[in-house]
């Protein structure tokens, strides 16, 4: 997808746009014509994504558990560009792995915050945006992960934050119907990037054991993307997963 004269940039936003998934789909969007609202607490990392992705990269620092920071992102984005036609929901973190019984209220408030309440508040702003837009609707993609159906052992605050976001996707997509707003997601397993460092030295199976496990290259997550972002909106991906190969997914526990 070009820009031209005659059909303008689409704009997307990215949230946790400054690393890692964030980081490849935003260049990769970026590279197919779309501007690029990069969102995410980091500015020095934003910006350094900007100036790698060129003019159509746009730094907008937020920090998407905060209520009033998300509600300024989505205010400045219908001053500065005048319409949203796609949201990846991207921005997301995880607590120390530990048994479930020492797992502090400050840790699970951290992950829920950021992994469903984030995710939930980036999809209201974009609703109302894409309501009123001219034309209507636009695309939502959330970004999800295997545990959004399979837990790893002593994860159950991310493990719970990403069943919820499952629901988020399929409550957005039947509210969206009638405004012309798809949603969908992806749900991913052990993209080699900085948060899946721990695969190639060992990581926690079900039966406790400590393992190595395969990564995959964080582009093929990113042309997932663009794939869905550029379909039409009668057209929808509601669920993908994209994993590597010989990980232990299928099966597991």
């Amino acid at each position: 997808m070009e820009a031209t004269s005659d059909m303008p940039a689409k704009i997307a936003l990215v949230t946790g746009a400054g690393s890692g998934i964030g980081r490849a789909v935003s260049l990769t969007l970026a590279r197919s014509g779309y501007r690029v609202l990069l969102a995410g607490r980091r500015r020095d990392r934003l910006e350094a994504v900007a100036r790698e992705g060129g003019s159509l990269c746009h730094a907008l620092p937020a920090d998407v558990a905060d209520p009033h920071s998300v509600t300024a992102l989505f205010a400045r984005i219908a001053m500065e560009f005048g319409r949203l036609d796609v949201l990846f929901n991207n921005a997301g973190t995880g607590a120390p792995p530990q048994p479930l019984e020492e797992l502090s209220i400050q840790q699970w408030r951290q992950v829920i915050d950021t992994n469903l309440t984030g995710a939930f508040l980036c999809i209201q702003g974009a609703f109302r945006l894409m309501k009123d837009q001219t034309p209507q609707g636009g695309r939502i993609i959330n970004n999800g992960s295997i545990s959004a159906s399979v837990p790893r052992p002593l994860m159950i605050a991310y493990t719970a934050s990403k069943h919820a976001v499952s629901g988020l996707t399929k409550a957005t997509s039947l509210e969206g119907r009638r405004y012309n707003i798809a949603c969908g997601q992806i749900d991913i397993g052990n993209t080699a990037t900085d948060m899946a460092a721990a695969m190639v030295t060992g990581t926690l199976q079900a039966d406790m054991s400590v393992k190595v496990e395969p990564t995959f290259d964080v582009q093929h997550v990113a042309d997932a993307v663009l794939y869905i972002a550029n379909l039409p909106l009668d057209a929808n991906v509601l669920s993908m997963t994209v994993t590597a190969t010989r990980m232990p997914f299928v099966g597991r526990g």
